[in-house]
């Protein structure tokens, strides 16, 4: 774009690119300019530290005494350059609007060649009023296009007021209805801004106005945010410059900083002191993981921070044990999980004497869940973790026991020997536990692991420690260590099942009134003398060693499931569907209660809650699958359950079947307005024959 300028114009940033900083140069000052920059970049003195570490270098630019002895040239000489760059690569289509202009105005034609010959002929001399003025409009549009912004809305003044002091104007601007919390396009608020800027008076209205002090910083460094807003990276660090602070590492990372993460950058225990009274978080982190007291020097600020992260540590513990009192833990996992009611009380139990002290520190708690497949051992597990940790991606490890199957795969769970290949990559599970030693880690089908794996938990269960392949030794003493395994299912189950069959005859007239006051899990319980006798002696048998069963601080049994808990799994499963159905149809799923005890029929003991998933999805969604592919279904239609008998009479009948017995089978209806049904008439698919 620059090739249609004369050489005479020439633009330079002092403190920030404005179009009206356009002078003319000759030549021989253009020249000049280019020697400027070519000595500074020879013997530049770096304004910013590229850091990105907790430091207060890595944060914060050099003293102000440092660049004083670097003029303006050294100091933007590499955004001179970016900018040329920019405005180069802008040149195609600022001559498609030069061209354009010249064919639709002969005069403008006329006028553009004129200048142009003038330009390349008279190169170095005085040119006509009409190519310096060409020249002109074309680099002040050059830069207002580079530099475009958002219009300038309330919120943009809001920030704007912020930054300079203007506390009436930010009174006015927020009494007009802005929201004290409106962010500047590349992530900060007028808060960040006021507390970066020891702009006292301002803090203290945002404050009073609502102002979150606790938000994040969206905004990360100017080469990311560049990336991420599509902006190009001299516009975003003018920016970040003009209209928040020019003190900041261009290079560090402030994506999750706070308020109170900036004020102790800008060393003010004034502002410091204001947001932690109006309930500034002093523990939260940024995303580099660090607190507002990793920014503060030693001194009053350092020991000011300190201070309140105690009082704010008790006073989250309180209130963090209130909500223990009002929503215990058994209520929580009782929402996401159907029946083991005995299991969820053993779990709980063990896990509020950690949460209040009354543990012993030095050993981590073990967990050995028994019971069939698709019972709940897994999700109990999840819940726990989601429990314990607000980031359950880092806080629950999840372990398939049955890829350690062979005696070398211990490799993969401490990392490889020196020598070795991948010892450089670290094990699988010292790797994420050094990551969040506090973690829930679940060894799922621990049965199925080799026998030098156990070994390795032995210190793991019994000391909370764990060495790698290297030789460092990782401390996960808080650690929550939860096993599964299927050994001695159906021995569990078949002793469940009498047990409840038991129940079932004392209190059959109970059953007729109310079958959920009877049929609990809860009510059924595995007596010691059967752990002793019978499920004993089997795990002894399958891990063959007293040391890794003697290190399990519980072993929690999960039972078959009840009558009414299959019903409870069947609504779970048919209501997942509906929603399914609404969200992606507009269909509404009704059904009624014959229903749930025709689809409870498909429970296997062994399968558990997978064997209902598996009979809703051939008897309910596969019907539901064939009508919408032969449009039986219109779109925003009713569609309900319900269940048909048929007599068979003579025809063929499954193994076992009585002739002449009524079988019941799903029907689909569609509801009309006026409440009158139609059954769907599904045609079967052809068989392969015909």
């Amino acid at each position: 774009m620059l090739s249609s300028v004369p050489p005479r114009i020439f633009m330079r940033r002092s403190r920030s690119l404005s179009p009206c900083r356009v002078f003319q140069t000759t030549a021989r000052d253009a020249a000049r300019n280019r020697s400027i920059l070519e000595t500074a970049e020879a013997n530049r003195n770096p304004v910013v530290s590229t850091s990105r570490v907790s430091s207060r270098r890595g944060i914060l630019g050099e003293d102000a005494n440092a660049c004083k002895s670097v003029s303006s040239a050294v100091q933007y000489h590499h955004v001179a350059t970016r900018w040329l760059s920019n405005l180069e690569g802008r040149r195609s289509s600022w001559a498609s609007l030069a061209s354009k202009g010249c064919n639709n105005n002969n005069n403008s034609h006329r006028y553009w060649d004129q200048s142009g010959e003038r330009t390349g002929g008279e190169r170095g001399n005085r040119t006509g009023p009409y190519g310096v003025a060409c020249a002109g409009v074309l680099s002040a549009a050059a830069v207002a296009f580079c530099l475009k912004k958002d219009s300038d809305t309330k919120g943009d003044a809001l920030i704007e007021a912020a930054r300079t002091n203007n506390s009436q104007d930010v009174t006015r601007l927020l009494a007009e209805g802005v929201e004290p919390n409106h962010r500047h396009r590349l992530g900060w608020t007028a808060l960040m801004v006021a507390a970066m800027n020891r702009q006292h008076s301002v803090v203290k209205v945002l404050l009073e106005s609502g102002a979150d002090p606790n938000a994040g910083d969206h905004f990360n460094n100017v080469y990311d945010t560049s990336r991420e807003k599509g902006i190009h990276s001299l516009e975003v660090l003018v920016s970040r410059e003009d209209e928040f602070s020019s003190r900041l590492s261009s290079r560090a990372g402030f994506r999750g900083c706070t308020a109170l993460h900036y004020a102790t950058l800008a060393d003010d225990p004034v502002t410091v002191r204001m947001l932690l009274e109006k309930g500034a978080n002093p523990l939260q982190t940024n995303a580099l993981g660090h607190t507002a007291r990793a920014y503060a020097k030693e001194g009053e600020l350092h020991t000011l921070l300190q201070e309140w992260e105690g009082k704010f540590q008790e006073v989250r513990e309180k209130r963090e044990a209130e909500e223990r009192r009002r929503f215990p833990l058994e209520r929580r996992l009782k929402e996401h999980i159907i029946g083991q009611e005995g299991a969820i009380n053993i779990v709980a139990s063990a896990i509020r004497r950690k949460e209040n002290g009354w543990y012993d520190e030095e050993h981590p708690l073990v967990f050995l869940f028994l019971g069939s497949s698709g019972i709940g051992k897994t999700e109990l597990a999840k819940q726990v973790a989601r429990y314990m940790h607000k980031d359950v991606k880092k806080g629950f490890i999840r372990m398939d026991m049955s890829e350690f199957q062979e005696k070398h795969e211990v490799a993969k769970f401490i990392g490889s020997p020196p020598g070795y290949v991948g010892h450089e990559e670290g094990g699988q599970l010292t790797k994420k536990l050094k990551a969040c030693p506090n973690a829930v880690v679940l060894f799922d089908e621990v049965d199925k692991a080799h026998p030098d794996v156990l070994t390795i938990m032995l210190q793991l269960f019994d000391e909370g420690r764990l060495t790698d392949g290297k030789g460092k030794t990782i401390e996960c003493k808080d650690a929550i260590f939860i096993m599964t395994s299927n050994v001695a299912s159906d021995d569990i189950a078949q002793h469940a099942l009498q047990l409840r069959q038991e129940a079932q005859e004392l209190s059959r007239r109970k059953i007729a009134d109310n079958l959920d006051e009877v049929q609990k899990s809860d009510d059924v319980t595995i007596s010691k003398q059967f752990k002793d006798v019978v499920i004993r002696p089997i795990l002894k048998a399958h891990f063959r060693r007293d040391e890794f069963l003697g290190r399990i601080n519980e072993i929690v049994y999960f039972l078959p499931f009840c009558p009414s808990e299959l019903q409870q799994l069947v609504s779970k499963e048919l209501n997942f569907w509906a929603k399914k159905a609404k969200q992606r149809h507009d269909i509404t799923l009704l059904w009624d209660r014959p229903v749930l005890d025709l689809l409870a029929g498909g429970y296997n003991l062994h399968y558990g809650a997978r064997s209902i998933k598996h009979e809703v999805e051939r008897r309910v969604v596969n019907q539901l699958a064939a009508a919408y592919e032969q449009e039986l279904l219109p779109k925003g239609c009713t569609l309900r359950l319900s269940v048909h008998s048929e007599d068979r009479g003579g025809a063929q009948r499954p193994e076992g079947e009585v002739p002449g017995q009524a079988t019941a089978s799903l029907r689909l209806e569609v509801v009309g307005k006026d409440s009158k049904a139609r059954t769907l008439d599904i045609r079967p698919p052809l068989s392969p024959g015909q």
